[in-house]
């Protein structure tokens, strides 16, 4: 876990990262030790700029910030080896979520160290000739986490202890709040225009932020501030405050200027295009591709730039990768026999380095409704196939169990790359489960005349359900074999998508904005994509198809929130979206109130239907207890400090 320290304003971070003048990759050095006097030096600024880099590790990948994002929405619950930095957050009688809740108080305890880099870079760099495209990177990492920043707590300090967005040397032991009006209008708008101005279309190394990532987060940030001004369902502000703009500007001004900004990143594109189909910027072997404009990067060729072992066993904690764990069940469970005649169990699916199996953890799980509702149409739409991982295939040959027959459900011959367990499209055919966990040791259960098991949506649960192949494990490193199924990924995790232009600016025009492209237009210009087929994850085969025409057919008229909320799970779902979504929505009580799953035990298929307890203080995460117990205040004024309904 991060520790939150008295010293977190002093700004002392203690891993830097470093350039290399001769190549185009942001190279990565551990040191031990990044004081304040080193940053007093050219070589310690630039190196500052590097490590605002490597900071995207310590959240995107990280399991427990995935729990912070998702768990409690209408896409996760927890799954059946939770613990409370899961349970909490689903808000269904598992525990509350409160000041010493790990995953929601992650960002806080994470991006400080970080903002006062910046703003040190900021600060000193001009001294030292550094040109202001590279002051500019700074400036938009620090409207970055003061984005994140101020939807998750509402406002939070823009001084440390210096003055406001001034770097600071000082261990400070007091803070004070600003409003969220503050947050956006003196650092997140402020810095994000200046970056926009001086950041090159191209990114200076691979993966560096240009000016079309700076203008992606302005708009998003000018659309969440414009609900945050409009608040229709009355959600509460904290520090209290009027919602009235500095500037005057009403929340329909800042709408326009959302999809204004968001049609300018889709018309001066840069490097960065739509991919052709959803599997493509799914599939691993295509990461980094030009749909992907932000990621916190990893390595499978060095232990020391990685920051983890390729091969070894993953930590579970940042900055490795590991998300794609919390929603992977444990399928090496699934059962074949060896003998046709006498049941003899073996493990036909192997844990393997593959990007639809990998490391269960069993933490998450997505609701039935995920599978009936959100990706209702799994035909048409590839992206409920380019998601998850609906066939589990045998791949014993890997293991030293040879090239051999073995006898699956229905006692049917599965061969090496056979269907062992699928999830089933919908709960049209009646499927026979056993009591328990079966021959199949997961309780699924059979269709006749089919070799696999099977499981329908209504037989989802908590401990049996569909993995996610999007995020999943990818490597080249013993390609023939199992390959290192329990090191951390070296995927990148995406942070920011050329896509989410056009949600942005379809979102904004749902709210009044007004232009040369319809929120219809815009949303159908990623359903259009979605209906392009590449390959078939479920049936493991090259499937070409064009489904556009049906895809936008099927697009209503009149575009809602609900129905971009509805394509935006589709286009994102377990990429760390959705409870800021449905936050700035105001939505999550309505998403989030109720959803069904099956319980904890192999062979239990029976939906259960769970009540959340949704507040609306709840839209605000709590202040955490390290940073209030650090500070050298009074109890009444620590109390002030927190956000209501957590003291």
């Amino acid at each position: 876990m991060i520790k939150f320290n008295k010293k977190i304003f002093l700004g002392a971070v203690t891993l830097s990262l470093c350039f290399s003048s001769c190549s185009d990759i942001l190279e990565e050095e551990p040191r031990a030790i990044y004081t304040v006097e080193y940053f007093n030096t050219e070589s310690g600024v630039n190196q500052g700029v590097t490590a605002l880099y490597r900071h995207l590790r310590l959240l995107y990948g990280n399991g427990y910030f995935m729990s912070n994002c998702q768990n409690g929405t209408d896409e996760s619950t927890w799954g059946q080896s939770a613990d409370g930095n899961f349970k909490e957050l689903d808000m269904s009688g598992n525990g509350n979520i409160n000041p010493g809740t790990f995953p929601t108080s992650m960002i806080w305890g994470s991006v400080f160290p970080y903002i006062n880099t910046a703003n040190g870079i900021i600060e000193k760099g001009p001294a030292f000739g550094i040109a202001e495209s590279l002051i500019s990177e700074a400036r938009f990492f620090r409207a970055f986490d003061y984005f994140m920043l101020v939807q998750t707590y509402g406002g939070v300090p823009l001084d440390l202890g210096s003055g406001d967005l001034a770097f600071n040397v000082s261990a400070v032991t007091t803070s004070k709040r600003n409003t969220v009006s503050e947050v956006y209008t003196k650092a997140i708008f402020p810095d994000l225009l200046k970056a926009i101005d001086n950041l090159p279309a191209s990114p200076r190394v691979t993966g560096g932020v240009t000016k079309n990532v700076a203008r992606l987060f302005l708009a998003k940030a000018y659309l969440t501030y414009g609900w945050w001004l409009q608040n229709p369902n009355n959600i509460p502000t904290y520090p209290e405050a009027t919602r009235t703009d500095p500037s005057g500007h009403d929340a329909q001004w800042y709408f326009q200027k959302a999809y204004d900004v968001a049609l300018e990143g889709i018309n001066s594109p840069g490097p960065y295009a739509l991919q052709p189909t959803y599997y493509d910027i799914n599939v691993g072997s295509n990461d980094r591709n030009n749909e992907c404009m932000l990621y916190a990067d990893h390595t499978a060729s060095s232990t020391y730039y990685n920051e983890g072992d390729p091969t070894g066993f993953g930590s579970g904690w940042a900055p490795d990768n590991f998300a794609a764990w919390m929603q992977t069940w444990n399928y090496p469970n699934i059962k074949s026999s060896s003998s046709a005649t006498t049941w003899t169990a073996v493990s036909p699916v192997q844990r393997a380095a593959a990007q639809s199996l990998g490391r269960p953890w069993v933490r998450m799980c997505p609701p039935i409704g995920v599978f009936k509702n959100t990706f209702a149409d799994k035909t048409n739409d590839s992206r409920y196939d380019g998601t998850f991982v609906t066939t589990y295939r045998g791949n014993w040959e890997k293991a030293g169990m040879g090239n051999v027959t073995l006898y699956n459900a229905n006692n049917l011959p599965v061969q090496p790359g056979g269907a062992i367990l699928s999830f089933l499209n919908d709960d049209s055919q009646s499927v026979s489960y056993p009591s328990g966990a079966g021959q199949s040791g997961v309780g699924a259960g059979t269709l006749t005349g089919r070799a696999d098991w099977v499981v329908a949506p209504n037989g989802i649960s908590r401990i049996v359900y569909p993995g996610l192949w999007k995020i999943g494990t990818y490597t080249t490193l013993d390609p023939n074999g199992l390959g290192y199924p329990n090191a951390a990924l070296t995927r990148p995790f995406n942070v920011a998508k050329f896509s989410e232009f056009y949600f942005i600016a379809a979102e904004a025009a749902v709210k009044g904005a007004s232009g040369a492209k319809s929120a219809r237009d815009l949303i159908n210009v990623i359903r259009a994509r979605a209906g392009k087929w590449k390959f078939n994850n479920a049936q493991n085969v090259t499937y070409i198809a064009d489904n556009s025409a049906s895809m936008i057919a099927a697009t209503p008229s009149t575009i809602t929130i609900d129905y971009i909320l509805a394509e935006r799970s589709r286009e994102y779902y377990g990429e760390f979206y959705r409870w800021y979504d449905l936050v700035r929505t105001q939505k999550w009580q309505e998403y989030g109130a109720t959803y069904q799953i099956g319980g904890t035990a192999y062979g239990d298929h029976t939906p259960q239907t769970v009540t959340r307890n949704i507040q609306k203080f709840h839209y605000l995460r709590p202040i955490p207890t390290s940073q209030l117990d650090a500070m050298s205040m009074s109890a009444e004024e620590k109390a002030k400090y927190q956000n209501p309904g957590y003291n």
